[in-house]
């Protein structure tokens, strides 16, 4: 990946970034295994593209083996590109809590450790905001405190080409996977008929 000038500082660290395509915008959310959080976003219009990968980490060019061993500080997560025109952050905000258990910060469904754990990854100030407003607004209808957090900007490192498009490329596999990992079963829990699927 190449890197672009773009730049914000956590923690007083500058963070590089790859180009983002002229009229897009990135946004990055962890919601567990990413198998399942490309799907709710590729559905969406304005959406234009879905990368499973990691963030969250130290490692350069983590290997998803290094990863799911829960060494490297990454959590599995979905960069999503689209047409701020088209769709709103705040829309793929919605759509992210109704894809995740966000009272868990242990990991996702059958999916344990901090590898899997949900998290909100801001570039912009106006990100920052919307998240923390979201936050807030979440914890409020659920009446509880949540586990998803949001977390300092990172760097995001594309997973193996045969994690891209899962669902698409393995789909008896996939429902498998998330059916067994007891995802939707879940969600409705949370979520009721709000519930991502």
């Amino acid at each position: 990946m190449s890197a672009c000038s773009t730049t914000v500082h956590a923690e007083d660290k500058p963070v590089e970034f790859d180009a983002v395509p002229k009229g897009r915008a990135v946004a990055i959310f962890a919601g567990g295994c990413f198998w399942c959080m490309e799907k709710p976003f590729d559905k969406l219009d304005g959406v234009t593209a879905t990368v499973s990968g990691y963030t969250g980490g130290p490692v350069i060019s983590p290997t998803y083996e290094q990863v799911s061993a829960g060494s490297t500080g990454h959590t599995e997560a979905i960069q999503i590109t689209y047409d701020p025109k088209k769709i709103s952050y705040d829309e793929l905000l919605t759509v992210f809590w109704h894809n995740i258990d966000p009272l868990d910060a242990k990991g996702q469904f059958c999916d344990r450790g901090t590898q899997y754990r949900p998290g909100l990854f801001p570039r912009t100030p106006e990100e920052i905001a919307a998240a923390e407003k979201s936050v807030e607004a979440i914890s409020a209808e659920l009446g509880k405190t949540l586990g998803a957090r949001i977390e300092p900007p990172a760097k995001f490192w594309s997973a193996e080409e045969y994690h891209q498009n899962y669902y698409l490329t393995h789909p008896y596999r996939y429902a498998y996977y998330r059916n067994a990992c007891g995802r939707d079963r879940r969600l409705t829990e949370v979520w009721g008929e709000k519930a991502g699927h």
